[in-house]
Order: C-alpha cells, then sequence, then structure tokens
C-alpha cells in the first residue's frame, strides 16, 4: 500500500526539516559568496555535529547554522550561547586534528536564516569570526 508523502505523515519534527532547509539555505548563499564547503552535518565522536565545513585560505571554518521561520525578539545568533560555543569548539578541534595537512586555525561562523520553505527568499545574516576557541582549548 502506498502513503502518501505528505509533510505530516513525516517522522521528522517540524523543527528539524526547518534547520535542514535552513542549512541548505546558508549553503547556497555561501557558494554564492566564493565559499567552498567541504562537509555538511558532519559527525564528530558520538554527540557533536558540525553543520557546515569550509575552508578559507589555510583555516578551517566552521559554521553553525541558526534558522528561525520569522524574526523574533532576540537574533537567532544569540542561540549559540556558550555551552553550544564549547561543544562547537570541541567538535571543530577533534575534526581538525584529523586533517592532513592540518589548518593553520579554525574560523566560528554563524549564518542566520530567517524564513521557511514557500514562503519566498529567506533572508540570509554570515557573522564570520562569531566566536573563537575559549580557555581551555589550544590547537
Amino acid at each position: 500500500m502506498n502513503f502518501p508523502t505528505w509533510p505530516w505523515f513525516s517522522s521528522e519534527p517540524d523543527h528539524l526539516k526547518l534547520g535542514r532547509w535552513g542549512e541548505k539555505q546558508a549553503e547556497r548563499h555561501l557558494k554564492k559568496q566564493g565559499v567552498k564547503i567541504l562537509g555538511r552535518r558532519v559527525r564528530v565522536g558520538k554527540h557533536d555535529e558540525l553543520d557546515l565545513l569550509a575552508r578559507a585560505e589555510n583555516v578551517l571554518v566552521v559554521i553553525e547554522v541558526k534558522t528561525r521561520s520569522r524574526e523574533g525578539l532576540r537574533p537567532a545568533r544569540d542561540a549559540v550561547d556558550k555551552e553550544k560555543q564549547l561543544r562547537l569548539n570541541r567538535a571543530a578541534l577533534a575534526y581538525a586534528r584529523k586533517l592532513t595537512p592540518r589548518p593553520e586555525g579554525i574560523r566560528f561562523d554563524i549564518v542566520e536564516v530567517v524564513g521557511r520553505p514557500g514562503a519566498g527568499n529567506p533572508v540570509i545574516r554570515h557573522h564570520p569570526g562569531a566566536f573563537g576557541l575559549h580557555h581551555g582549548f589550544r590547537y
């Protein structure tokens, strides 16, 4: 028996679908800016995931994508709090240490995507170097 593939039959929650859509929009935007994407949704270890990876000269660029269906009181980038930054630091260092040749540094960018599928062009804001390595992390 064939079931329709309407969104409400999908097992994936709506917020995860929105996040995946936002990642695709962010990647499309970055590619138009000349950024070469190296990886998408890269799993590092058991619990960590990096949304997008790129390389700028000899620097590994870790891009965290935050998607919202509409503008809110707080910018989406504020959702990347200190705890999230520490997790991204840990995952990026683990990933970078496995690369040959190793990059000279790591940069952490945030891309905000505001919109939803079928609602026209989303608003996209790229924040290069949004945060750095925290104390206790060395590269």
